[in-house]
């Protein structure tokens, strides 16, 4: 029987955009989180005399080849190992294609995951593999609440995030039918904000990267908590400098770190020239939000760079009223929850 692998999904729950590179990319600051919604990935894998890896999905849009991430994947795995294999990936995709809820790249991390398992080893330096494959790569081999720095690909586990002493919070996708592209929306950003031809005007704001050290300082993770589960990165040692929120308690922030991220005025760049290609998804948060319903979101924003949006929500009533709002307009919704570290690993494989 092939090992079948839960291919998790994941919202930003900010995202600040810095100027382009030298080497093409941008850095940025973003707040990762895991979601209950999945793929599943199956993996079979022997030993061979030479690598052979097959990729079949049940949706025709996905790539079979070596574009595919968890292709790549095998392939580096493979390849840093020394190691020659037959391997038969086949992708159940249930998440959207150009999402911005990670599909792909979380597809790579349970391709992963499955050979390891098939092979009965561990890759050395899985996170360096990771982020060679893809910038959102990495965060699926830590799960839960992840700081991404530098293009996002740099990674270090937070606390949990919580409302009202829960690590499960009540959640609704936006699935809309148009799908982004995060290059092109990367492009637009640089256009929006270029003045000269080696001037950038983007706005620089430090606000993530602050409220994420507040929020990984006064929500401390144990040790055992840290390692548990992932690939054995540790948290970066920066994290561990004392910030404080003010009129926030270390107590009301572990109770409530949602409502001290979102009191920070957390926002995600993308959307200041997403909503602009794309008007309808402006209307999609707006529903999201809900602030005539008498039970509003908690946040709604654009995920990575789109399309699909997300809103948390005090309870599962307010999400699925949210739902019904959304569907009402005829666009996708599914009503989920955040997934916290430990309960991401737990329930990884599909046995």
């Amino acid at each position: 029987m092939p090992t079948r692998v839960r291919s998790f999904s994941k919202i930003n729950l900010g995202l600040a955009i810095g100027p382009p590179r030298s080497d093409g990319f941008h850095s940025l600051v973003t707040l990762y989180q895991t979601l209950a919604l999945h793929d599943v990935v199956s993996v079979s894998a022997r030993y061979a005399l030479r690598t052979r890896i097959l990729l079949q999905s049940n949706d025709s849009r996905v790539p079979t080849d070596s574009r595919n991430t968890a292709v790549r994947m095998v392939e580096k795995a493979l390849t840093r190992m020394s190691l020659t294999a037959e391997v038969e990936l086949h992708i159940q995709k249930n998440l959207p294609i150009q999402g911005g809820m990670g599909a792909g790249s979380a597809n790579a991390a349970a391709a992963l995951l499955g050979l390891e398992r098939e092979l009965g080893i561990e890759a050395p330096d899985r996170m360096a593999i990771a982020a060679e494959v893809g910038s959102d790569v990495p965060l699926f081999l830590v799960g839960g609440a992840v700081l991404g720095t530098n293009r996002g690909e740099q990674v270090a586990p937070v606390a949990d995030l919580t409302f009202n002493g829960a690590t499960e919070i009540h959640a609704v996708m936006a699935i809309p039918r148009v799908g982004v592209s995060t290059p092109q929306a990367f492009r637009d950003w640089d256009e929006r904000f270029k003045v000269g031809p080696d001037l950038h005007s983007a706005p620089i704001r430090d606000t993530l990267e602050e409220l994420s050290r507040t929020y990984a300082s006064v929500s401390r993770l144990r040790k055992d908590e840290t390692r548990a589960g992932t690939s054995g990165i540790l948290r970066d040692s920066s994290l561990g400098e004392q910030f404080h929120l003010c009129g926030e308690s270390k107590n009301d922030l572990a109770e409530n770190s949602l409502l001290a991220l979102v009191r920070t005025g957390i926002e995600n760049d993308f959307e200041s020239v997403v909503f602009r290609q794309y008007p309808p998804l402006r209307e999609i948060k707006r529903q999201l939000m809900g602030l005539d319903s008498g039970q509003p979101a908690l946040i709604a924003a654009l995920s990575g760079s789109g399309s699909a949006l997300f809103g948390l929500y005090d309870s599962e009533a307010a999400a699925q009223a949210a739902q019904q709002r959304l569907q009402h307009d005829g666009v996708e919704a599914i009503v989920t929850k955040t997934l916290p570290r430990h309960l991401y690993w737990k329930s990884m494989f599909a046995e």
